[in-house]
């Protein structure tokens, strides 16, 4: 048996999804991209819970594909995870003992730059010089 990444306990991810996703569903940019795609709160809870849980405590109960639903999804723009991440971060910070929390969120950030990355290039490359902000 391969032992957890940290110290957190299957209704501890549990609960932080589920206060998470509450969060989302009140959040100006977030919750309307979540409420075109997202019709059964409970199981979409369900399944990133069982995704927490495989990427933390590796059990197996996760099927699924996070880059390709959110590349599919259309859009999910590579500025919403600063502001997702943001949120989970504090969703963490007051669910969460700190040692957890901030392991969690470590294993967030790089989850979350991968697929930022992933749809920042799926979008359509612009014709002409690039844009320097």
């Amino acid at each position: 048996m391969i032992p957890p990444r940290f110290d957190v306990t299957p209704d501890q991810i549990d609960r932080v999804v589920a206060v998470f996703y509450g969060a989302v569903r009140r959040h100006e940019v977030l919750g309307p991209v979540f409420a075109r795609h997202v019709t059964d709160w409970p199981a979409h809870e369900a399944k990133i819970a069982a995704f927490w849980r495989n990427a933390i405590l590796y059990e197996r109960s996760y099927d699924g594909s996070p880059m390709r639903a959110h590349m599919r999804a259309g859009d999910v723009r590579a500025d919403h995870f600063p502001i997702w991440l943001a949120l989970f971060d504090e969703t963490l910070r007051r669910t969460l003992p700190p040692d957890p929390a901030r392991a969690w969120s470590a294993l967030a950030h790089r989850i979350g730059q991968g697929l930022r990355m992933g749809v920042e290039d799926i979008r359509p490359t612009r014709e002409g010089p690039p844009i320097l902000r």
